[in-house]
């Protein structure tokens, strides 16, 4: 049986190879929005968005929704008072290890998140799945905690950095998902890494707003989720790739 020294330096090595790996995937897209280039598909990756539609996407527990469009190749979270229903758009796959690689932009004051490993279930999604944060940082019309903040693990761990641009300007995210392993880029800067399930992990969910959520961050599979927290979000350029988890 390994020690805990030796597996603590086992798992930081992991994590080195880890973000080396996949050095080159934290800058936003060139050229043509919504496609793949040779090398990509070469690389295993597959779009989630077409630009056209949204198929490959339906709604979280296949709610009614007129919340979501696509406008000029960009898929649109409307934060019209006119939308009647609302619901988070879910990906029709499942993914336990993978990269997950997208560009988005947030209205002023908007706010809304991408929810990863979600099961559904009778809650809303961010019960289960930890969310990364999109979030007007300068704008927002409440003051916002270290936690609350764009690239953030919602309500869990802080960005390291402020890296996000202002309200209308595109950002590029890279999220990594391997066993317990994550880490979340924003603008070709890492600003969270965390290991799922650790006693610390543990620690800090019985401390924050998670304590009730007895299923959040226990799936080691599920769903990703573009949540609609009452609109003003566009992405595009939104695609994934499945990696091993050894």
């Amino acid at each position: 049986m390994l020690n805990t020294i030796t597996t603590n330096k086992l798992m930081l090595f992991s994590a080195t190879i880890l973000s080396s790996a996949f050095s080159g995937a934290f800058q936003p897209q060139q050229g043509k929005d919504n496609v793949l280039t040779e090398e990509e598909q070469k690389n295993g990756w597959v779009l989630l968005f077409n630009g056209k539609n949204t198929d490959g996407w339906r709604s979280y527990n296949n709610k009614p929704f007129d919340s979501w469009e696509v406008t000029n190749g960009q898929l649109y979270c409307k934060s019209s008072k006119d939308v009647k229903q609302r619901a988070d758009l879910i990906t029709v796959d499942q993914y336990d290890n993978f990269e997950l690689s997208l560009d988005w932009k947030v209205d002023k004051g908007a706010n809304s998140g991408v929810i990863y490993r979600v099961k559904e279930t009778s809650g809303p999604s961010y019960e289960t799945g930890p969310e990364y944060q999109l979030i007007d940082d300068e704008g927002y019309p409440q003051k916002l905690e270290a936690w609350q903040k764009s690239g953030a693990d919602y309500a869990m761990y802080p960005p390291l950095e402020i890296a996000a641009k202002p309200a209308g300007e595109y950002n590029h995210t890279t999220i990594l998902v391997k066993g317990a392993h994550v880490e979340h880029w924003l603008n070709g800067k890492k600003v969270v890494e965390y290991q799922l399930w650790t006693p610390a992990w543990r620690e800090l969910k019985e401390k924050s707003k998670w304590k009730e959520a007895l299923s959040y961050g226990l799936a080691p599979k599920g769903y990703i989720a573009l949540q609609d927290h009452g609109g003003g979000i566009w992405f595009k350029n939104v695609k994934i790739r499945k990696i091993s988890s050894i």
